[in-house]
């Protein structure tokens, strides 16, 4: 089967839904997290923002799309905001699962909150957000890079540590 050809510059659909993936599990996570309290839910939304800061000063100005629309658009946004990197110092990074927790923490918080929340006392609509974050954080994730980002990117040509940790014919 022949590889896809990657994008230069990523459409403005994909853009939009792989952000609207994220900001619902967002806005998810914290409502459910204010169900408990709002210093909770603010703390999770400055979080969120933190992971955030932290890829686009960081990684995104490594990534070949720095200036570019990547998937996410934060290319761009990282352009806006800092100096180029170098993508090959992006294609020698070293991530390993330990490096993923953060991000994994995003939607397994609420969740877990949204579980306590349920033994406390049940609601239809809690059960119902905690499928929707799960669904997000492991099927919505898998979609959105599986289908629509990492198969065409071309950072992952020049090299991509997360494809390197999720490919096991790589990691030999």
């Amino acid at each position: 089967m022949q590889e896809p050809v990657c994008c230069e510059n990523y459409p403005v659909t994909t853009v939009i839904v792989s952000n609207l993936v994220l900001l619902v599990t967002w806005v998810t996570g914290a409502f459910l997290l204010f169900q408990i309290g709002l210093p909770w839910a603010l703390l999770y939304l400055l979080f969120v923002l933190a992971l955030e800061f932290r890829l686009v000063s960081g990684h995104c100005r490594d990534c070949y799309y720095f200036g570019k629309t990547c998937a996410f658009g934060k290319g761009r946004l990282s352009a806006l905001l800092f100096r180029r990197g170098s993508p090959e110092k992006f294609a020698q990074l070293k991530i390993g699962w330990k490096d993923l927790v953060p991000d994994f923490l995003v939607f397994l918080v609420p969740v877990i909150a949204g579980i306590v929340l349920l033994v406390q006392q049940f609601s239809w609509t809690i059960l119902l957000l905690v499928i929707l974050l799960l669904l997000l954080g492991f099927a919505g994730n898998a979609f959105v890079r599986g289908h629509l980002a990492c198969r065409f990117c071309k950072q992952r040509e020049i090299g991509c540590p997360a494809e390197r940790l999720f490919d096991a014919k790589k990691q030999s």
